[in-house]
């Protein structure tokens, strides 16, 4: 009932505001698109790119995620993707577009019969087709643009290399054109896109830039008044990907930009719910709206749109801000990994001679607030330093640090459970608040996304997601644990499952969330963390209809989000649209390939491994691994257990629905276990109270570790 009555009142909002969404043309007016692969926004400067400059301070201003299928994007995928709508590959390491044949006035594209076969390919010729049915003509200039425009025989109607080839401008309404050289000059081996990041000088690319933008200049001089352009980068220039410029200008934009700082509104999309951000398959039906013509069904892109003023430079940050997460990221869980395992062989050689049980327990929450300060250092202007990688994880060990002394010199810190409970709290916070406001923390963060790679551009990803679980249900089951000591085992277990409720919510909900695999993950860990702190047995029968009952929910969110327009769908609406029409396995396909990759990934199988051992071994052999504490603690405080089973089968199930596979068990296991271990280091045994002599020593010893 609460999920039908929140929909009733969030589904007619966006179908309002969608009707007054930027459309282009709706007359049918001129555009040309030029692709300028590999540009970034710092390539365009006044002195360097004068034309680009002043074309910037005409247009609005965004930047292009360029990801299709494989890590970077060479010039052929990305006109590729702009021909059928939708992410599109050749299916291997590639190059430029291939060379059209000429057709009397006109060229045809060979190559494009065989693409539909492909996988990545079906969908080409789209955009070409989509032009032809509405009775247009295409122009193309450059092998790029031929491509781009070609139709799904490969046929497109004006073609020429050159721009100084072409002597109809205005013949077709309906024009593009390929300005390669910013990437040419880094093909190698048979034209094929380099592996190395930057293989060229900045001199050498400051060259290519200046070449670029006076070929920009010769299509700008020549383009018929009152064409809407469209610019983009549409492809990498070597092996570590990049956001890539973007501007648009439309007739009746105000003129200038040649000198001093350019601004103008941001160019934004639905695809990515970000302000600035675009991806590839928006620039289809930009390019068809600015024409007059419908997109066709299959293609997955939404048109631009109009926001907030940005700035170049302000762009230029961001693809800073996300390749340097992008380049940190692996070398970051490396070392969160072997603090991980260092930290469980620390605690079993300490327990067993039962020495320094503060020192581990003080070890245990400041690595448990390690994740959630990935996010809060985002509060931070961390990007905008001359080091950025370096202030970044300064960043997060700083935050960490906060966070841990909170927890453990707050006035909570007399309960043992209440640091645990403080950094669980701590985390669901920042991730909540995250959620509510746009997710702007998890965006380009360590353990969250970045348009950079591409995966995901808003809502909950997966590792988040196994933090959230986790710490949701870890706090809700040591509130429900006070409850049933008083004697409200009812209103502790309407706690859980209420508060998981909630958060579960929050987590699906389209244009919040958006996450599929972790509703269906959350539901079964909120129905067993209840059922345990109701004192009732979890079967694996149960198990399974709570698994059911979590792919009913998110299919319930997902119908209701298709239900919406189509400019108003997230990820969750366009996926019921592709099982309705069947052009969703290659899509599964590429998620269940992702998540058995992650079985073996060497940074996050350690952190299970490790983490998971260690609880088994302190629960079946407590004397020789964790001189009684686990179990000490699941008998003082048995809804800590509760809360712990039901992370851990979020977390398995996540890891089996979720293309991100170990990375979400790895990080249940890295929030829960720590904690757990602190509380049982300070919790007394069973037969004593707390506040007893053995109490009153783990508190004692939690100060020394602190003096030390």
């Amino acid at each position: 009932m609460l999920l039908l009555v929140t929909a009733a009142l969030w589904w007619a909002a966006p179908a309002a505001a969608s009707a007054s969404a930027p459309t282009g043309a709706a007359d049918g007016g001129r555009v040309a698109f030029i692709g300028v692969p590999g540009l970034m926004w710092s390539d365009v400067d006044p002195a360097n790119t004068p034309h680009l400059w002043r074309l910037a301070g005409q247009s609005g201003l965004g930047s292009v995620s360029v990801k299709t299928v494989g890590t970077v994007t060479c010039p052929y995928d990305g006109w590729l993707t702009v021909s059928a709508g939708v992410r599109s590959a050749v299916g291997r390491r590639c190059g430029l577009p291939p060379e059209p044949v000429a057709q009397g006035g006109g060229a045809v594209v060979a190559e494009v019969p065989g693409l539909l076969e492909l996988t990545d390919g079906t969908y080409a010729g789209t955009l070409g087709t989509a032009v032809h049915a509405a009775g247009q003509c295409t122009t193309a200039i450059g092998k790029g643009a031929a491509l781009g425009l070609a139709d799904r025989q490969g046929r497109v109607d004006v073609y020429a290399a050159r721009p100084a080839d072409l002597a109809d401008w205005s013949r077709c309404r309906v024009l593009a054109v390929d300005v390669a050289d910013l990437v040419e000059t880094y093909l190698q081996d048979g034209a094929i896109l380099p592996l190395t990041p930057e293989p060229l000088a900045p001199k050498v690319r400051a060259e290519l830039a200046h070449q670029a933008d006076a070929e920009i200049g010769e299509v700008l001089a020549k383009l018929p008044a009152g064409t809407e352009i469209v610019l983009a980068g549409i492809g990498d220039h070597g092996g570590v990907p990049h956001l890539r410029a973007a501007m648009w200008k439309r007739p009746g934009a105000p003129q200038g930009g040649s000198a001093g700082e350019v601004s103008g509104p941001s160019v934004k999309t639905n695809s990515t719910r970000r302000a600035d951000i675009t991806v590839l398959p928006d620039l289809t039906p930009t390019i068809l709206a600015a024409a007059g013509i419908a997109p066709p069904s299959t293609v997955v892109g939404q048109p631009w749109g109009l926001g907030d003023v940005t700035t170049p430079e302000d762009l230029r940050i961001s693809d800073v801000s996300g390749t340097s997460v992008r380049g940190t990221t692996g070398v970051f869980f490396t070392a969160f990994a072997v603090l991980q395992v260092a930290f469980y062989v620390l605690a079993y050689l300490l327990l067993r001679r039962r020495a320094r049980l503060g020192l581990v327990g003080v070890a245990a929450v400041v690595l448990a607030s390690v994740p959630v300060s990935t996010y809060a250092v985002n509060l931070l202007p961390w990007e905008r330093s001359a080091y950025p990688v370096a202030t970044l994880i300064g960043g997060v060990l700083a935050c960490a640090a906060v966070i841990a002394s909170v927890a453990l010199l707050g006035p909570w810190r007399r309960d043992p459970l209440g640091p645990p409970a403080a950094v669980a709290a701590t985390t669901a916070a920042v991730l909540v608040g995250d959620l509510l406001t746009g997710t702007t923390l998890q965006f380009d963060s360590l353990m969250g996304y970045t348009a950079v790679v591409g995966g995901r551009y808003y809502g909950l990803a997966n590792i988040p997601f196994a933090l959230l679980a986790t710490a949701v249900l870890m706090v809700t089951a040591i509130a429900a644990q006070h409850l049933v000591r008083a004697g409200r085992r009812t209103a502790a277990v309407a706690g859980v499952a209420g508060l998981g409720v909630v958060a579960m919510l929050l987590a699906g909900w389209p244009g919040v969330g958006s996450d599929f695999g972790g509703v269906i993950a959350f539901v079964p860990g909120i129905a067993v963390t209840a059922l345990l702190v109701a004192g009732k047995r979890v079967s694996v029968l149960k198990l399974a209809a709570f698994c059911v009952l979590g792919g009913v929910a998110v299919s319930v969110i997902a119908v209701l989000d298709h239900l919406r327009p189509p400019a108003s769908q997230t990820h969750l609406g366009r996926f019921v649209g592709q099982v309705i029409d069947g052009t969703f396995l290659p899509m599964i396909a590429r998620k269940l390939g992702a998540m058995l990759n992650t079985m073996l990934s060497p940074n996050l199988m350690p952190i299970v491994i490790a983490g998971l051992a260690f609880l088994i071994f302190a629960v079946l052999r407590p004397g020789q691994i964790s001189a009684g504490v686990v179990p000490q603690a699941f008998a003082r405080a048995p809804m800590l257990r509760a809360g712990l089973v039901g992370a851990l089968v979020s977390g398995v199930v996540g890891m089996l629905v979720n293309d991100s596979g170990t990375a979400v068990l790895s990080m249940v296991v890295a929030l829960a276990v720590p904690l757990v271990l602190h509380a049982g280091v300070r919790l007394p045994a069973p037969d004593e109270p707390l506040g007893s002599p053995a109490d009153e020593r783990g508190r004692h010893d939690d100060v020394l570790a602190g003096e030390a």
